[in-house]
């Protein structure tokens, strides 16, 4: 990958600090995308003992979780202090005055980044992600250390967008300049291999593209800075753009105009794996050799 493409963490920080207060008002795809991951764990058996919300944000996935998982720790870990604030204080809205005052349920919250979590190894039954991943550069590292902190038998299920996200803005701002001015995404085949490659065991990888429609281009990217998705990448530009090269942008945009709506295309990759037991380590005698031991099957009667 260019290294113009690569996202700078400090940056991506930073906007989702400041997009705290106002995340909740514009993720709508953020919420729906989180529902439909809800709606997979109904396939799927697993009664988690702890359970980690990688990248909760505002704690939307985790009440969720919660509700599902009532004896279930759940810990709620986020790049941002301000979003595990807001997901704090919405639980302690959510609570009973008595409650508050006699028995206050504070969340478990960590702030932390993905790829070096402050869990110890083999601590986790399950993971969940939605819509985080795709905030690292290579997802090599934050597999490695999801398959760390996950027991064996520990389940990870994520979300993530896709290349295809947002292409109708990424083609458009073409028109402006050399720089980038959308985010880069993974694909989903590089992800399948990066869990093959973390040692996940039967990775399932599924895609869907959701379409939000806009009546101006600029509520695209009020939309997308009220989340804190700001673009992120190194090759951005350091500037503000130009009038002029801002309504080369709308005049682009506006070619994708359909039923009198602007679209807004996001590739939504879902995936689970498992993580495997523990194989059994061979027997080495003094001499360097191993052993070998064959089971024999008793005769049928």
């Amino acid at each position: 990958m260019s290294e113009a493409f690569y996202t700078d963490k400090s940056r991506v920080r930073a906007s989702f600090e400041r997009a705290a207060a106002s995340y909740d008002s514009a993720a709508v795809l953020q919420r729906e995308v989180c529902d439909r991951m809800a709606e997979r764990l109904d396939y799927i058996k697993l009664q988690p003992q702890v359970i980690l919300d990688a990248g909760s944000g505002t704690g939307y996935g985790s009440a969720a979780l919660r509700q599902r998982y009532p004896d279930a720790r759940v810990l709620e870990l986020d790049l941002a202090h301000a979003m595990l604030a807001a997901s704090r204080e919405k639980q302690r809205a959510g609570q009973g005055m008595l409650s508050r005052l006699f028995k206050p349920q504070q969340p478990w919250q960590l702030c932390a980044d993905v790829e070096r979590l402050p869990l110890a190894d083999n601590s986790v039954d399950m993971i969940w992600s939605s819509l985080t991943i795709q905030w690292v550069n290579v997802p090599d590292q934050v597999f490695a250390e999801f398959q760390r902190v996950l027991k064996p038998g520990g389940m990870l299920m994520f979300a993530t967008m896709g290349p295809d996200t947002l292409f109708e803005l990424r083609e458009a701002f073409g028109h402006a300049d050399g720089a980038t001015h959308v985010n880069q995404f993974i694909d989903m085949h590089d992800l399948g291999d990066a869990l093959m490659a973390a040692q996940f065991s039967e990775p399932v990888m599924d895609m869907e593209k959701i379409v939000l429609t806009y009546e101006h281009a600029r509520e695209v990217m009020q939309d997308l800075k009220a989340i804190g998705a700001h673009n992120a990448t190194a090759g951005r530009g350091r500037g503000l753009m130009g009038k002029h090269a801002w309504q080369r942008v709308v005049d682009a945009y506006e070619q994708r105009r359909h039923n009198g709506q602007l679209p807004a295309t996001y590739e939504v990759l879902y995936g689970h794996a498992w993580k495997g037991e523990p194989k059994k380590k061979p027997t080495i005698l003094p001499d360097g050799r191993q052993v070998i031991e064959f089971t024999r099957n008793a005769p049928k009667r």
